[in-house]
């Protein structure tokens, strides 16, 4: 899931670079950049300014408040501060959306603009282990991060609570330098992103709410892009997921113990663990590399000639070494060569273990034969797969290798998206980044997920991407950050990075 996270950070930022080199280095330590010399951006860049203080109170009171969907934490609490964010922004109409699980927020923003743009935020954060961080997660931080500044540190600081809350600068700086927006905005907002978004297809296609989405050009949502280079990797779609749960139970299954029983009686009982295992090792081929669930790429369509083409490109920029270090490993799953491991990683759906919890697993041991087991997984998904074919053949699968007692508990998750390359929403972010002086790269298709295809999908039907200059790191992990003051001439600190949301919007409007 946006979950687009680390390993998806490597992946935008450093693995695909070079393609499509649009314009020189960025130049964000300069007081005025070249591009904002025109009245209006002049203007919005000084009320940027003037509100930097605000905005930084505005990210570090929002990681005050976690909003945590998988433990039930502070959700009304999160959905109500997230309705007054988009309210002090300038949205109206804004209303707290309820759905089966966690509720959702929505708010537009109507100038009269012949164009409307819509904005996807999250509300909700993963969870967090307080021992694991060098500074409290909560706390919202200044801290060094060499080579990159000062950033504030904190849960959700990147993923994506800076980010968003740089969006709502760049609209509190147009308004506070007396300008009109020049794109009608519409925002939708949910708190389960963290979970697979169970429930967002019901906020989006609420009746009010799809009827301005509708009226969209396309919706983004806001990215805090940039490594150390400055580039921008442009996403052209991105894979599918699914969260799950298999559990194996004597309960269940009629053999083995309902609960937890000395192992010393494993000579004579059933173990609901061993049986669990029997069932994982079917999913995949022996090294565990490929799915192996019946009929799972009858619909996959594999990468064009171009889109191979635009990966290998991107890989002579890249740095292996660098990519293998970061990522603590010595090889590509069987042993390709980087640009192939490259596009593996694009081209090829997964079943991955993400945990896996049976009997006792504290200090020392403790002899038991454990009445039940679980695994969580994810679910990988590319074009044309869907969730809801995943699921069928998963079942039907676990049913046809005798595992007709192993329960499927699926959590969330929702279908890969894509986006076209000629859409008016690419060809702004595009223009906009060259605008900007931020070398860029398309990217067929990114290896982590988020709910994009709730919008490319019917009955939404509009384009979906990221946007943003910026940088932060440690989503889903400790010391989580976001950059505040840059360092770095080619990265783009909070200011800057509000001055990009603006910029886009202007582009968005004036494009044809």
């Amino acid at each position: 899931m946006m979950d687009f996270r680390e390993l998806n950070r490597l992946n935008r930022r450093d693995m695909l670079r070079g393609t499509a080199m649009l314009g020189a280095g960025a130049a964000f330590m300069q007081p005025v950049p070249l591009w904002a010399q025109s009245g209006t951006m002049t203007d919005i860049r000084k009320a940027a300014e003037a509100g930097k203080d605000a905005s930084i109170k505005r990210i570090r009171d929002w990681i005050a408040l976690p909003s945590i969907a998988a433990e039930n934490r502070s959700m009304p609490e999160g959905a109500a501060y997230m309705a007054e964010l988009a309210k002090d922004a300038g949205f109206t109409n804004v209303e707290i959306v309820p759905t089966d699980g966690h509720p959702g927020v929505f708010g537009t923003i109507d100038v009269g603009a012949k164009r409307t743009l819509g904005i996807y935020f999250m509300y909700d954060v993963k969870q967090y282990d307080p021992a694991e961080w060098s500074s409290p997660p909560l706390e919202g931080k200044m801290v060094e991060r060499p080579g990159f500044g000062q950033a504030i540190m904190g849960r959700g600081a990147v993923n994506q609570k800076g980010p968003e809350a740089t969006f709502l600068a760049a609209l509190h700086a147009i308004r506070a330098a007396g300008r009109k927006l020049p794109v009608n905005i519409v925002l939708v907002c949910e708190g389960e992103e963290e979970i697979g978004s169970p429930h967002f297809r019901q906020i989006a296609t609420k009746p009010n709410i799809l009827a301005a989405l509708k009226k969209c050009e396309g919706i983004f949502i806001p990215f805090a892009s940039q490594g150390k280079t400055g580039n921008v990797t442009v996403n052209l779609g991105s894979k599918g997921i699914i969260e799950l749960e298999l559990i194996a139970s004597g309960e269940k299954w009629g053999r083995g113990p309902k609960g937890d029983v000395h192992s010393s009686l494993k000579a004579m009982v059933d173990s609901p663990a061993w049986r669990l295992v029997q069932a994982l090792q079917t999913l995949v081929t022996p090294d565990g590399n490929k799915p192996a669930i019946e009929g799972w790429f009858e619909n996959v369509r594999p990468l064009t000639d171009r889109e191979k083409t635009l990966i290998r490109e991107a890989a002579k920029a890249g740095d292996e070494a660098q990519q293998k270090a970061a990522l603590g490993i010595t090889h590509w799953i069987d042993n390709l060569s980087y640009d192939d491991a490259l596009i593996r990683l694009a081209q090829e759906p997964t079943v991955n273990i993400e945990g896996l919890v049976a009997g006792y697993t504290g200090p020392g041991g403790k002899t038991v034969l454990p009445g039940k087991a679980v695994a969580k997984l994810d679910l990988r998904l590319v074009p044309n797969q869907t969730r809801a074919e995943a699921e069928k053949k998963l079942r039907a699968h676990l049913d046809k290798h005798g595992f007709t007692d192993v329960e499927v508990n699926v959590s969330g998750g929702y279908d890969p998206t894509e986006v076209a390359e000629d859409s008016r929403l690419v060809r702004s972010e595009l223009a906009t980044y060259k605008k900007l002086g931020v070398a860029t790269s398309l990217n067929p298709r990114m290896a982590g997920s988020w709910p994009g295809s709730t919008f490319t999908a019917p009955p939404v039907s509009i384009p979906a991407a990221h946007f943003g200059i910026g940088h932060g790191s440690g989503a889903h992990a400790p010391d989580e950050y976001f950059l505040i003051d840059s360092t770095n001439p080619k990265v783009a600190g909070l200011v800057d990075a509000t001055m990009g949301f603006a910029e886009f919007l202007y582009v968005l409007a004036a494009i044809k």
